[in-house]
């Protein structure tokens, strides 16, 4: 038996499965900077990768934030990987709190200058990637109709790793302390060494494989 449902109609659950079957998904901890030099910290829970050359990485702003307000204003943000050990300060910067304070104040957090763009990372994160922005789409539905969801896409400019994570060469995904958000009100994943497997692409054997 298979439930099935229209979004348009309601799901008949008790809670939205939408984000909990796309997911977990990476937390996109994004830092940015007004105009007049606030600066903003905020986890977003729709955020990924898109490109590997350049590097592209976007996430959503569902309501106008000061990130999104910020980053049209300043052309630049900042990701921040968050840890298993960082948690807690990362649900801190979740607060809604008036534009001028900072969460980097908020949590106990440390802004450290980033090498290229003029928003600062989060000194505490293993691994920062700093971005300028190179498009802000907001959606729209099957009608034409605007939605209050803006898509924020930035080029990588600067990546800083942990070298503690770098093993001869190769980035430790398995061991660096990942989280991940999941549905519902609260759920949250790691990511650990045992569920870890590797599986290589098929060799194409010299047929026209689909691109």
């Amino acid at each position: 038996m298979m439930h099935f449902y229209e979004p348009h109609l309601g799901h008949r659950l008790k809670h939205d499965p939408f984000n909990s079957i796309v997911g977990p998904r990476p937390i996109g901890w994004v830092s940015s900077q007004s105009a007049s030099g606030v600066l903003n910290l905020a986890p977003y829970s729709f955020f990924n990768a898109f490109n590997y050359v350049p590097p592209v990485i976007g996430f959503s702003s569902i309501g106008r934030k000061d990130s999104l307000n910020n980053i049209e204003a300043t052309g630049e943000f900042v990701w921040n990987l968050v840890t298993r050990e960082l948690a807690e300060v990362m649900n801190q910067t979740c607060e809604a709190v008036p534009p001028e304070v900072s969460e980097f104040d908020l949590a106990g957090l440390t802004p450290e200058a980033s090498k290229v763009v003029g928003v600062p990372r989060v000194a505490q994160s293993p691994v920062s990637f700093e971005c300028r922005c190179t498009q802000i789409l907001q959606l729209q539905d099957l009608q034409g109709q605007k939605v209050d969801t803006w898509m924020v896409f930035g080029q990588v400019v600067g990546i800083h790793i942990d070298q503690r994570l770098l093993k001869d060469g190769v980035y430790d995904t398995a061991n660096a302390g990942h989280i991940l958000r999941g549905g519902g009100a609260a759920d949250y994943f790691t990511i650990g060494p045992e569920q870890l497997f590797k599986m290589h692409r098929p060799e194409s054997g010299g047929r026209d494989l689909p691109k």
